[in-house]
């Protein structure tokens, strides 16, 4: 799915496992010999934890290799983690685009600024993949692994980078960055009252602040401009891979269902799904109706025996929901390849827990077949 690709995006819905099959997949082709770099903005920390370090960086700190040969990986690669900072992402963008770091010093020290960086629709989505560009530019990794934001729609992540222009070369922002024009004696006589008022509760002259930083950011727009495209560029291109990755319940799947079409529509590079938490169907096609009287057999106690059946039929109608959805999948999905990791006893939250994943995300498919059949015995 990866094969002469130099950057994989992780996307889909909120809570369906994207931080933690993304280190997987760093992981696993970081075994394979590449130089991989996981990035992040999983504010939980969780991949960090998975991979036994304290903190992550806005840069890229490798994993110990010692830390991995200890989980019995053999890793003939390097393997690289980074936490984004959307706020430092915007600054460094702020102090490539400004003509002297004087006036970038300026608009960082702006209270408008500092809003703006972190509230804008799309800025989080934005210096995501921001950074990605920054990172493949540089040549120093042979794969990027994109955790992609938490989002309620996966096409925000997408639409990002245009959301974020049209917000600068709207016709309202191009108003107020001419402060002594039309835009800004209006926002001063309409809202002065208001303004007045919150000048002498907090001390912050909101008009003062908004024309120095449309005044600073003068034709700096134009540079950002110009990096939504050229992001927008990365995303389309053949060496760009989006892979969905959902849960087996029925809501993240519609979404995956969703996401493949408008990434078919929109044309852009799908590699697969990964659908993680998958309960199989461990009767293979059998049901659970004599569970309980065959129970009853063993040492169990009576009770404990009850609450024992009670719970395999629970399991197995998960597993029935699990294959339907999946089916359903699957038939959108036409050719596309589609791996399945099932549910395990324990979250993933280290090392061990990344790699089971590692185990069905690479297995072969004899092997995936042997690891299912583990499972159901």
């Amino acid at each position: 799915m990866l094969d002469g690709k130099r950057i994989c995006v992780c996307a889909g819905s909120g809570g369906v496992g994207k931080t933690t099959t993304s280190a997987a997949i760093a992981l696993g082709m970081a075994a394979k010999g590449a130089k991989v770099a996981v990035v992040t903005i999983d504010p939980a920390k969780r991949l960090a934890n998975a991979l036994g370090l304290e903190e992550l960086h806005n840069d890229p700190r490798r994993v110990e290799p010692e830390r991995l040969a200890a989980g019995g990986l053999k890793v003939d690669g390097e393997l690289w983690a980074m936490m984004l900072d959307p706020k430092r992402t915007f600054d460094e963008l702020i102090e490539r685009a400004a003509p002297t770091p004087e006036r970038a010093e300026e608009i960082k020290a702006n209270r408008v600024y500092s809003e703006l960086s972190t509230a804008v629709s799309g800025s989080q989505e934005f210096t995501a993949v921001a950074k990605l560009y920054d990172l493949d530019q540089e040549h120093e990794f042979d794969l990027l692994v994109l955790d992609t934001p938490p989002s309620r729609n996966a096409l925000d992540f997408l639409d990002a980078p245009q959301r974020l222009n049209s917000f600068l070369e709207g016709r309202a922002l191009q108003a107020l960055m001419r402060p002594t024009g039309v835009g800004m004696r209006v926002l001063g006589r309409g809202a002065s009252p208001l303004l007045a008022g919150l000048r002498r509760l907090t001390g912050v002259d909101l008009v003062t602040d908004l024309a120095t930083f449309f005044g600073l950011l003068g034709d700096m727009t134009a540079d950002f401009t110009a990096r939504a495209q050229q992001v927008e560029r990365l995303l389309r291109a053949p060496t760009t891979a989006f892979l969905l990755v959902s849960s087996a319940e029925r809501e993240p799947i519609d979404e995956a269902i969703w996401f493949h079409r408008t990434l078919a529509r929109t044309g852009l590079p799908f590699a697969g799904v990964v659908v993680n938490r998958v309960h199989h169907d461990l009767l293979l096609g059998s049901e659970p109706a004599d569970v309980g009287t065959a129970l009853r057999r063993t040492a169990l106690s009576p009770d404990l025996a009850a609450r024992v059946a009670d719970n395999f039929r629970d399991y197995h109608l998960l597993a029935r929901r699990d294959d339907h959805n999946v089916a359903r999948l699957e038939k959108a999905l036409g050719r596309h390849p589609l791996l399945m990791v099932p549910q395990l006893d324990d979250d993933v939250h280290d090392l061990e827990g990344l790699l089971k994943m590692h185990r069905y995300l690479f297995a072969t498919d004899a092997e995936r077949e042997r690891l299912i059949a583990q499972l159901v015995a």
